[in-house]
């Protein structure tokens, strides 16, 4: 048998080789390393793999990987829930609608027929430790029933302690079920939300209870018309507006911080619809804070009164009015005669401009540019004051821009009132007999007893001028007012 040809190497070649050997060893060894390190690594599936025919299926499942911030975020978003939702509860309301009456035929009686009853529900939040629960008026407005469902099953009976239309808050009471937890929310500080922090909504929006909802605060300081004499009567400054998913059924409920902070309550939304188009609105905590004990000491909010009416200077305004360019302030169109702003001096405008759209301002007035040293740059601004910082009775000092003039007028606060008030004057530019009336009320309030039950304007004059007699009688007694047809001061009142 042939042996193979061996040909003997010198040692240092042996040697040389050797290490040649072992460093190929090392290298296939790491290659086979980096290449179980790659399947070992999470596989990307994308698009092309299945069109190519790669589907994902035949590997085995990756272990999942991810952000651990992710993580961190969603487990506070579900310990936020676990401690708030206890004191979120579901309110559920029936109404008796008003009967229309049908007339009655002689010999035909017609049965007592009783008044469909209507269903409605919102949401609300645990405020204190008395049993009490802050929601909206319009929430519970005229119910003859509510029923308050918590979020472990339980439920109790309420009662209205109070409601504020113009604010559009409310406060319910219950007796707390035997063997409840009881936990009122926090209210957050004042005015520190901010536009782009995440907000966080729980309620019972279509029924579905203690739903929740997140998103932004999307602006701050909307003026939203409310009140009870129509939309556009009075105006609710520095509310919320947010992209939480707001719906039928969240009204009442709390928007909330990421501490688990009430930072408002929920209580429109902008949408065809009536459901979520990302805009939501909540009254915001500084309201909340100052109306809600109110209601609950003294079944009443008392807000303070100027007693004009103004509107934000835009450019188009500007224009109308022939004011500069970048002029801020509120402009005051017109002022209630007789009222706060009247007395101290303040003036509104004298003369009607039709603006480009076809709309009218009366122009001639003052401009406002501060109330007690704090900026006013739109109307809102001087609303948010009157309703956050000022009383019925407390005295402001108005910084007013007239005719290229600034100056300043102090103003003693009134009240404002819970029925209309007239300030506009007739055409002939006079007063009103329905003017003259409101003057003579405001001036009387809280002299007479019981509820007036006449009230009569007579055209007549004094020393020349042009005046309206105003009477007005209760049961006992009767207020005789002298008003100024042309300026609608008081000139004169006798109380018989």
């Amino acid at each position: 048998m042939l042996e193979p040809n061996v040909t003997q190497e010198p040692s240092t070649q042996r040697a040389h080789r050797t290490r040649t050997l072992k460093i190929t060893l090392f290298a296939v060894i790491g290659a086979a390393l980096i290449l179980l390190g790659a399947l070992a690594a999470p596989l990307v599936w994308q698009p092309s793999d299945v069109l190519a025919g790669n589907s994902p299926q035949t590997f085995a499942a990756p272990a999942l990987q991810g952000d651990s911030s992710l993580f961190d975020d969603q487990e506070t978003l579900a310990a936020l829930y676990e401690a708030v939702a206890p004191s979120v509860v579901n309110i559920q309301v029936e109404t008796r609608a008003a009967s229309s009456a049908l007339p009655q035929i002689p010999g035909f009686p017609l049965p007592d027929m009783q008044p469909p009853l209507q269903r409605g529900e919102g949401s609300g939040f645990i405020y204190d430790n008395e049993g009490h629960i802050v929601t909206n008026n319009h929430v519970v407005d005229g119910a003859d029933r509510i029923v308050v469902t918590f979020n472990n099953g339980m439920w109790a009976r309420a009662e209205v302690v109070a409601t504020d239309p113009q604010a559009d808050l409310a406060v319910i009471k219950v007796t707390p079920p035997e063997g409840m937890e009881w936990r009122p929310l926090k209210l957050a500080e004042d005015n520190a939300l901010k536009v782009g922090h995440t907000v966080i909504a729980i309620g019972n929006p279509f029924g579905l209870q203690g739903t929740m909802t997140s998103g932004i605060v999307s602006a701050l300081g909307r003026g939203f018309p409310v009140g009870s004499f129509g939309t556009g009567r009075y105006t609710l400054p520095d509310v919320i507006q947010t992209d939480a998913a707001i719906n039928p059924g969240n009204s009442g409920g709390p928007l909330l911080n990421l501490n688990g902070e009430v930072v408002g309550v929920n209580f429109a939304i902008e949408s065809t619809t009536r459901q979520n188009a990302g805009i939501g609105f909540a009254i915001p905590v500084s309201i909340v804070k100052r109306i809600v004990p109110a209601l609950i000491e003294n079944g009443a909010f008392k807000y303070a009164y100027l007693g004009l009416e103004g509107s934000t200077i835009t450019a188009q305004l500007a224009e109308a009015l022939n004011l500069p360019d970048n002029t801020l302030g509120v402009y005051v169109s017109n002022v209630v005669p007789g009222g706060p702003s009247a007395q101290a001096g303040v003036r509104g405008g004298n003369r009607t401009v039709v603006l480009p759209d076809g709309s009218e301002v009366r122009a001639g007035g003052d401009i406002i540019k501060a109330i007690d040293g704090t900026p006013v740059v739109r109307f809102e601004d001087l609303v948010s004051y009157l309703v956050t910082k000022a009383s019925p009775g407390q005295k402001v000092r108005l910084t007013v821009e007239r005719n290229g003039e600034q100056m300043e007028i102090e103003v003693t606060l009134g009240e404002r009132p819970t029925q209309p008030t007239v300030s506009a004057p007739s055409e002939n530019g006079r007063l009103n007999a329905r003017a003259a009336i409101a003057i003579a009320e405001q001036e009387v309030r809280g002299q007479l007893d019981g509820e007036i039950v006449e009230k009569v304007a007579t055209p007549d004059e004094r020393d020349g001028r042009p005046v309206w007699v105003v009477e007005l009688r209760t049961e006992t007694q009767t207020a005789t007012v002298v008003v100024d047809a042309r300026t609608g001061d008081v000139l004169d009142v006798t109380i018989d």
